[in-house]
């Protein structure tokens, strides 16, 4: 079943509500927390229809789709932003043409978007991922590693290094969701310590974002919650 723009408004404020329900539980203002539309593999029909509904942002993994869509939606007010696992050959148009990049795990990678980003545009958003549990699977810097890369990237000019961001094990126990995000937070708080000046942490998916708000997300990434299951590649 395709999904309507009236099912879509319907699926944005049920989000919405979820995350609302969770700030309050842990004290926190809702407008703390960014709704980030994960909209891959989505027609621009729909995301045309998301900004009617009041998303802002929306993430993108593959390069040439999002820039499409960019094309696509030149009027349109859209914050996007890259989350997938960004190849050093792709670096230029992600440069070029997105506000935030999450998921930046070599300084190789960093230091490509730090010189590709245009002089005329504002500096470029970067979260580093971290691979709390060391999956073979899933990108990301060992724990271990990240004060040293941390250092090195935020050194860099054209790029902001604005905080962490994770894709944990898979756990349907809250309070075991909770344990993966309280480490990225726990880092995240060493690193401020240690003087790193980190304000985001990009956690949380359609399936635990409640357990994400409660240890301080500040961006969730929502895709399934809000568009349904992606579409099938043909």
């Amino acid at each position: 079943m395709l999904m309507s723009p009236q099912n879509l408004a319907e699926n944005v404020a049920s989000v919405r509500e979820r995350i609302a329900r969770a700030a309050a539980q842990c004290g926190r203002s809702v407008e703390s927390i960014t709704l980030l539309a994960v909209s891959k593999g989505q027609p621009v029909e729909l995301i045309e229809a998301g900004v009617q509904a009041g998303l802002t942002h929306f993430g993108e993994n593959y390069v040439q789709e999002t820039l499409a869509k960019i094309e696509a939606t030149p009027r349109v007010p859209i914050r996007w932003a890259f989350i997938g696992q960004l190849q050093a050959n792709k670096t230029r148009p992600v440069a070029e043409n997105f506000a935030w990049v999450h998921g930046v795990d070599r300084l190789r990678i960093a230091e490509r978007l730090s010189a590709q980003r245009p002089y005329h545009a504002p500096p470029l958003n970067v979260c580093i991922q971290v691979n709390l549990a060391g999956e073979a699977s899933k990108g990301g810097v060992a724990p271990d590693e990240l004060p040293g890369l941390v250092a090195a990237v935020a050194g860099l000019p054209r790029i902001r290094l604005r905080g962490l961001m994770c894709i944990p094990p898979f756990e349907e126990d809250p309070e075991r969701q909770r344990h993966w995000f309280a480490q990225l937070r726990r880092l995240l708080e060493s690193l401020n310590a240690q003087g790193a000046q980190l304000d985001t942490l990009s956690m949380g998916m359609s399936a635990d974002l409640e357990a994400a708000v409660l240890e301080g997300a500040t961006i969730v990434r929502i895709g399934t919650a809000l568009f349904g299951p992606r579409p099938a590649k043909a």
